[in-house]
């Protein structure tokens, strides 16, 4: 990974000192752990550190996300409101953010969303509309949204703010380590990764940063591999924040040019994850949040005894499917 490498970068490391000063006021940083179990289970002399993100306001990294952009927004824009598709945590940021700024929200989820996360909101005080059969058909729904109403659209990728805003996170974890060798991320859009990328460009070229997908949502995964743009007809895991079926105008580029590998885990195998986070750290993951740990089981040969962090990017699981996993019906 070159700063000189030439495709279209979303954002630069400006972008995401200018978002961290926004934001700052209202979140502090994550911790940053590492837990002798966790290494231990991993082994090949890897040190794993945690980056906490399950510690923000509403669960998730995407709290910055939601904060990012609308604290960038012009007055009028703001008040006019703003329109997002999610499977919950992209919203629940907005959401958050919008009830701190007096931002009005209308929030566009699939037919069937974790219902936890739809409680969770509205007591946000948001417009829920709950429309299609998953992610992708919801964008459709909150686009036409913007259109008649002139409504601001929080994609929650396809937008420089948004990516801005995730890649504080990454920017916190190098102030506090600088010398990591390795970084492994889930991949739903792409905002964390890329996030991740624009600012090791700046701070870590020589970083390896690897994105994680599930089998079952795996059109980016399969795209990066192929070097072009494929869409699948479904997304079907538990990790609903993977759960998308296309690849992304603004982050696709980005993860061509500087991941440095890209990898695949079953429903299994992030489950099994899971359960190792709550074993090892007793901190609760979502199915996506896990998707980094479980992607560096993946990697271990790859990276032994090296320094890698992995992002517990949220904690947002509903009950039934957290019994499930711990039953070991997953």
């Amino acid at each position: 990974m070159s700063p000189d490498t030439p495709p279209v970068w979303p954002i630069s490391f400006q972008d995401v000192l200018a978002a961290r000063d926004r934001i700052r006021p209202f979140l502090p940083a994550t911790p940053l752990r590492s837990y002798a179990p966790l290494d231990g289970a991993v082994g090949r002399g890897i040190r794993v550190l945690v980056k906490h993100e399950n510690h923000n306001p509403t669960n998730s990294f995407k709290a910055r996300n939601g904060l990012a952009l609308l604290s960038a927004l012009p007055e009028e824009a703001r008040r006019r409101g703003v329109v997002a598709a999610t499977r919950g945590n992209h919203g629940l940021g907005l959401a958050w953010a919008g009830s701190l700024l007096g931002a009005p929200v209308t929030i566009c989820v699939p037919v069937g969303n974790n219902p936890e996360k739809n409680e969770a909101m509205r007591g946000y005080g948001v417009e829920l509309i709950e429309q299609g059969r998953d992610y992708d058909e919801v964008v459709r729904v909150a686009e036409a949204l913007r259109r008649e109403r002139g409504l601001r659209l929080a994609h929650s990728t396809n937008d420089p703010l948004v990516i801005a805003g995730a890649g504080t996170l990454t920017l916190e974890i190098l102030e506090e380590c600088p010398r990591l060798d390795a970084l492994v991320v889930g991949v739903g859009g792409g905002s964390q990764a890329v996030g991740a990328l624009s600012v090791a460009r700046h701070l870590r070229p020589d970083l390896k940063v690897f994105g994680v997908q599930a089998e079952r949502a795996s059109a980016i995964h399969d795209s990066w591999h192929a070097g072009r743009p494929i869409a699948r007809d479904s997304a079907d895991t538990f990790a609903d924040g993977l759960a998308t079926r296309n690849v992304y105008d603004l982050t696709f580029p980005a993860l061509r040019a500087g991941l440095a590998g890209f990898v695949t885990v079953s429903e299994a195998e992030i489950a099994e994850a899971l359960r190792l986070f709550l074993r090892a750290t007793h901190n609760l993951a979502e199915g996506a949040g896990a998707a980094g740990l479980a992607g560096l089981f993946k990697l271990r040969d790859t990276l032994a005894g090296s320094s890698v962090a992995v992002v517990l990017s949220g904690s947002n699981i509903d009950t039934p499917t957290l019994r499930r996993v711990l039953s070991g019906e997953l």
